[in-house]
């Protein structure tokens, strides 16, 4: 008999297991959203009913939370989390989770966000605790140090049934057009605004907003030093102004956008010497000669037209097979393909050579990380919404939004430095921690909650839960 074979002989499957306890890694969720004061921080700014059944807001909010980060995609998955109900009791319902959700007015999420704030600074507090502090940037092997990191993109949530707000997109489409603000440094989501399909991927109103919204979500202490990065979406006057107008004597913006290029840009690129175009810098700092960068500030007469320092830095790169279709004439007869980055960047002050267009670059093509925590963010709820009530579906991205917090949170609190936790992926966390099954034991007037310990990643599971009890209980 082969090693491969009869594995099944005197195998009987059944039901009925006593003291069993599946997707364990909810413990962990939940702990960390109680230890930081997640889930008392916000029972305190949402109403409370009474009598008997009753369920805090803030409990179910956290709750449907674990659940999107475990997998759930509806309001109905919330009854995954019966699979620990011998650890948290039984779930709220489908029906309290929607009433939850539809609760959720103006005011109640203003009152949310200032909640997540306060939770907010208090893990940025513990965060710079850890031995190796808080997770400031490193970009082309220059330290970002005191510099907090927001990217702005807008991604594009298909709808399968008349939804409300749910419109034609601009890829032909059908659904909601949702803009979002992450924190580059913790891969936090700090706010996002659900929009219909329709709406246009540079209105300056949303971007104005959004980032208003994130940055009330920054630590006080956290605020004195901003970069804000937005792909060619952001390259609108009123918007640049708005960002130079946010510098204070207290507080220095700093920012990259992408440039749509035009017909002037063209000829500004026409007129750069062969010497100024200098090699690129990968995000290790090493310069590759794959990609060139020049700084095309003096050449472009469009700038007069705009505020503030602002240069512009061209940027050209072999095109691609799926590029060939769409260059420009300049594009054909040089064989280059052209792109533009503009910025108010002329210094950082304690930073050698953070003035030189190839490092500034390469600070911009790091925005392109925005695009791994919007992939991850729809791997956590936000590949399609639930139901058909716009209030409903505000509610449910938010709360996609604060179990992206708690991953973020459980991995920067309880893993980082487990190499192949610290950064992973929601597939990844599911698999490797968070779906294990565990068994529950009552001994000595204690719980028990064992998992197996041949796993893996049995020894992290341990750490992460023994860390997140060990963190001092928000104030």
């Amino acid at each position: 008999m082969n090693k491969g074979s009869g594995w099944d002989q005197r195998l009987v499957v059944g039901s009925g297991g006593k003291g069993l306890v599946g997707h364990a890694g909810a413990v962990l969720l939940r702990k960390c959203a109680d230890r930081t004061g997640l889930t008392g921080g916000l029972n305190k700014v949402l109403p409370r009913g009474e009598g008997p059944g009753w369920w805090d807001r803030g409990t179910v909010l956290v709750s449907l939370a674990v659940a999107i980060v475990l997998g759930a995609t509806s309001m109905s998955d919330i009854a995954l989390l019966a699979h620990q109900g011998l650890v948290f009791g039984d779930p709220p319902s489908e029906a309290t989770v929607r009433r939850a959700l539809a609760g959720l007015d103006e005011t109640a999420l203003k009152r949310i966000g200032k909640a997540r704030a306060k939770v907010r600074a208090h893990v940025w507090a513990l965060l710079a605790r850890r031995p190796q502090g808080f997770p400031w940037l490193t970009v082309a092997g220059k330290l970002l140090s005191g510099w907090v990191v927001i990217d702005l993109d807008a991604t594009l949530i298909t709808a399968h049934s008349p939804k409300q707000g749910a419109a034609a997109t601009f890829k032909k489409g059908f659904g909601f057009h949702p803009l979002g603000a992450w924190c580059a440094n913790t891969a936090e989501c700090l706010a996002m605004l659900l929009r219909p399909g329709n709406s246009g991927s540079n209105t300056v109103t949303d971007h104005i907003r959004v980032l208003g919204d994130a940055i009330a979500q920054l630590p006080v202490a956290y605020r004195r030093k901003i970069l804000i990065r937005v792909d060619g979406a952001g390259a609108t006057h009123e918007l640049l102004e708005h960002l130079q107008q946010m510098n204070r004597l207290w507080r220095s913006v700093r920012f990259t956008v992408g440039w749509s290029i035009t017909a002037a840009d063209e000829t500004a690129i026409e007129q750069l010497p062969a010497g100024a175009w200098s090699d690129s810098l990968t995000q290790d700092g090493c310069a590759t000669d794959t990609a060139h960068v020049a700084e095309l500030t003096g050449l472009n007469p469009r700038l007069h037209a705009w505020t503030g320092t602002l240069r512009l830095l061209a940027r050209r790169t072999k095109p691609s097979a799926r590029h060939t279709k769409n260059l420009t004439d300049l594009e054909k007869r040089t064989g280059w393909r052209y792109a533009i980055v503009a910025t108010n960047i002329t210094r950082i002050a304690g930073m050698p050579g953070s003035h030189q267009p190839q490092w500034l670059d390469a600070l911009h093509r790091a925005h392109a990380g925005v695009e791994d925590r919007v992939r991850t963010n729809k791997a956590m709820g936000l590949r399609n919404l639930p139901s058909k009530a716009w209030t409903v579906n505000r509610g449910w991205v938010l709360t996609a939004n604060i179990a992206a917090d708690l991953t973020a949170w459980t991995r920067l609190l309880g893993l980082h430095d487990q190499p192949d936790l610290a950064h992973a992926e929601p597939d990844t966390l599911r698999y490797r921690l968070l779906h294990l099954p565990a068994k529950l034991a009552t001994h000595a007037r204690r719980r028990v909650l064992s998992i197996p310990d041949t796993w893996p990643w049995a020894e992290a599971f341990a750490l992460c839960w023994q860390r997140l009890t060990l963190l001092p209980p928000a104030t």
